[in-house]
């Protein structure tokens, strides 16, 4: 959504100054309040708005496109939707079959995959887990671990002390064995530890069948209400891309007539910060994708089409994202052969390289560059307090307090240096 700015801004038409006073400051600060304390308690239900505007924010630009083509509005935004909704069930008509057929073999060559795994990698990893257990035990000393001690304490009574090699049962009244454990410290196998996550899993699927019908509806009445918010979303976000120049204007209206130039270099920076993060960043996972496709079908990856995916969807998550989705495709690729995994790693690290110095400055661009420590910051914060949706909406929020701090900035310090965020001398006031 472009924020075009005015130039010359007409004189107040209520008369006074038109300045921050403070019946106006009281005001919006009381307002402000009121309104945080209503999103606080109502907070658990605000998720369906929140995608709205999101959804608003990424069509916009697509709707007004369309209006210039002499389509009214509401037929517009109709328009953008079937498009979009119709390309999203083609595409998901086209690969679904192919989704579905390498889902129903990943899960039938699953348990033959982990004792693949177990197989060839088993034994270094039983290896160095007997290497740090070794190297974690106290040193040998002069005592035996397994020997049985009898000491004479200063009071007079006897202290029976036994290692932890030993075992002593009783057999019967007064009569106890001493010797040997029968039941040695067992060795770490990764085998082992296969067969039974396996069997465990099989097991409790089999004693807990009526817990698990009662998931799967759970999973039915769950999918009904995501479908039932798609729509209510979707009709939010209509309105508000119906009545974008209202809303727009409302907010502008409570900044006093002197100040709304600087309004509008403010709502120009938040734009130029969230088009990189939100509409640069989709596009940016669409491409992550289609690389990740490519390199996966052409190093004969099994799975290829459900990990391509896995990769497009969690590159959504900055950083994080990333690296959680290599896991997978590197495990996969390791179960096949060594040089499989290499190579896909290889071309891992490569879509990361060219999307951190090609893709992000095309499309995100200079603008929306924040930090990489900030980034991380915001997404533990956001995953700490709100969990999956604050590491998704995290950086968003992060891009607009820092577009709001870069603009006080650049308004309150003469010496600030531009940082590209200024608005176009010429452009027309926001529409």
């Amino acid at each position: 959504m472009t924020v075009p700015v005015s130039v010359r801004e007409p004189p107040s038409t209520r008369g006074g100054s038109g300045g921050w006073t403070r019946p106006r400051i009281v005001f919006l600060t009381l307002s402000g309040v009121v309104v945080t304390a209503l999103l606080v308690c109502v907070r658990e239900v605000l998720l369906p708005f929140i995608l709205a505007i999101i959804i608003a924010y990424v069509l916009a630009p697509a709707v007004a496109r369309v209006e210039r083509w002499r389509v009214p509005r509401a037929a517009a935004i109709l328009s953008v939707y079937f498009i979009t909704l119709g390309s999203i069930y083609l595409l998901i008509a086209a690969i679904a079959p192919r989704i579905y057929l390498e889902t129903a073999k990943f899960m039938r060559d699953a348990p033959s995959l982990a004792e693949d795994f177990s197989a060839k990698y088993g034994p270094q990893l039983e290896q160095w887990v007997d290497g740090v257990r070794s190297r974690s035990r106290p040193k040998s000393t002069a005592e035996d671990p397994a020997a049985v001690s009898i000491v004479n304490k200063p009071d007079g009574s006897v202290e029976f002390r036994v290692g932890s090699g030993v075992e002593v049962v009783q057999q019967g009244p007064g009569h106890w064995r001493v010797g040997p454990g029968v039941h040695p410290a067992e060795k770490f196998k990764v085998s082992d530890l296969t067969a039974r996550g396996m069997n465990e899993a099989v097991g409790y699927a089999q004693r807990n069948g009526l817990e698990l019908l009662a998931l799967g509806r759970t999973v039915v009445a769950t999918v009904a209400r995501s479908i039932f918010l798609l729509f209510m979303t979707l009709m939010v976000a209509g309105y508000i891309m119906g009545t974008r120049e209202n809303i727009i204007g409302f907010f502008r209206s409570l900044v006093p007539a002197r100040s709304r130039i600087s309004y509008d270099r403010l709502l120009w920076r938040i734009d130029r910060g969230l088009s990189g993060v939100v509409r640069g960043q989709l596009l940016i996972c669409c491409v992550n994708g289609v690389l990740s496709a490519f390199g996966y079908a052409m190093f004969g990856l099994k799975y290829w089409p459900i990990l391509a995916i896995v990769s497009a969807v969690m590159s959504i998550i900055p950083i994080f994202g990333s690296i959680l989705s290599s896991v997978p495709v590197v495990m996969i690729g390791l179960t096949q052969n060594f040089w499989t995994a290499l190579w896909v790693l290889l071309w891992i690290v490569g879509i990361h390289q060219v999307e951190a110095n090609l893709l992000n400055p095309k499309i995100i661009g200079v603008a929306a560059k924040i930090h990489p420590v900030l980034v991380v910051l915001a997404l533990i914060v956001g995953e700490h307090f709100f969990g999956l949706w604050g590491a998704l909406l995290g950086v968003p929020v992060l891009s607009l307090l820092q577009s709001i701090f870069n603009h006080f900035r650049f308004e309150t310090m003469p010496d600030a240096p531009p940082d590209s965020l200024l608005p176009p001398p010429g452009a027309a006031r926001i529409s």
